[in-house]
């Protein structure tokens, strides 16, 4: 395979890699509610010696909270096993901007814990001369302080966003998230703002170097923020298919979104995963096969695991696209997950 390609493990993820950076919803749980196999992956992966940090966007809320919720789902966690968007973005802040230094934040309590944290002085309007805004989701974030933050912006503050997730999901949709909100600020003031979340790297390259670890591993439900994320950090990515984006996304996916692991849920941590190999001008996953011809996916054998046939899938679409003869995404079934 090509160095956009799926990778092989003959020993479990948990063993090759040293630490994991798991996303939370729809990785670890589904909004309130556990997801199978969940609990008993992240605990077969930490029996094994990897360690864990629960990396995430969601910037309202502080990193006790989160443990909290993990650990009543039978996955316990220490606060400093989270790594949110509130604390990368804060720590971005720092790249630039001293601590003391007066910095407007909207958004909710986690953020203004970790902005505060860093030493710098919480202000709540334009006019107490804000030399950064730092802008993350809470429910309550209305009109009046993203006006704020735009007047702040166009004064000259620095404009650091958690993260640019458009969509949030609840239990009843797709609700805007809080990249929508800083799309406000941003079309106000035709300021680009920069972000700490996830699809940039920055939030795990921070978690790596706050673990200290030397074989990272990124454990994620969707393309586009958390394996294009591991795409752009170059570290190894794990997409399990627990969450929002599919088996056939990820046949589909583009090449800087294209995951380098794929499993069924967190126990894929405590298997091998076989590598897809070209065989007759098919790719065979064990007992799955997957070919392009004449512009159309086609599969084949026997699998015994639904996840070697999206395996094979991935594989067969990714060498033929990368190859320009990519196929009609209308011949690219709905896989099982």
């Amino acid at each position: 395979m090509s160095a956009r390609g799926l990778l092989g493990s003959d020993e479990a993820l948990a063993v090759r890699y040293d630490l994991a950076l798991v996303d939370l919803d729809g990785v670890a749980y589904r909004g309130h509610e556990p997801i199978d196999g969940a609990a008993e992956g992240l605990a077969g992966a930490r029996a094994a010696g990897m360690r864990l940090v629960f990396v995430t966007n969601n910037a309202s809320r502080e990193p006790e909270a989160v443990a909290e919720q993990l650990t009543g789902l039978d996955i316990p966690t220490r606060a400093a096993e989270v790594m949110t968007a509130a604390q990368a973005a804060a720590e971005l802040l720092a790249t630039r901007v001293p601590a003391g230094e007066p910095v407007l934040v909207v958004g909710g309590a986690g953020l203004h814990t970790a902005v505060a944290a860093k030493g710098y002085r919480i202000v709540g309007s334009a006019d107490d001369a804000p030399v950064a805004v730092v802008q993350g989701y809470a429910a309550d974030v209305g009109w009046q302080q993203l006006a704020e933050a735009a007047y702040a912006v166009q004064r000259g503050a620095w404009h650091v966003a958690s993260n640019l997730d458009l969509s949030l999901p609840t239990a009843r949709g797709f609700a805007p998230g809080n990249g929508a909100l800083v799309g406000a600020v941003r079309a106000a003031t035709g300021v680009e703002p920069a972000s700490a979340g996830k699809p940039s790297p920055t939030m795990y390259r921070l978690a790596v170097d706050r673990a200290g670890a030397a074989r990272p591993l990124v454990v994620g439900d969707r393309l586009d923020t958390d394996l294009a994320g591991a795409r752009a950090g170059d570290i190894p990515g794990l997409h399990v298919l627990t969450g929002v984006s599919t088996a056939r996304d990820a046949v589909l996916a583009n090449a800087g979104e294209r995951p380098h692991y794929l499993a069924a849920d967190l126990r894929g941590l405590l298997v091998p995963h076989p590598e897809p190999l070209p065989e007759d001008g098919w790719w065979v996953c064990r007992g799955a096969a997957a070919r392009v011809v004449d512009g159309a996916l086609e599969l084949g054998g026997r699998p015994e695991d639904a996840v070697d046939l999206v395996r094979a899938a991935c594989a067969a679409t990714w060498d033929a696209v990368d190859r320009g003869a990519g196929p009609d995404p209308a011949t690219v079934p709905d896989l099982p997950r």
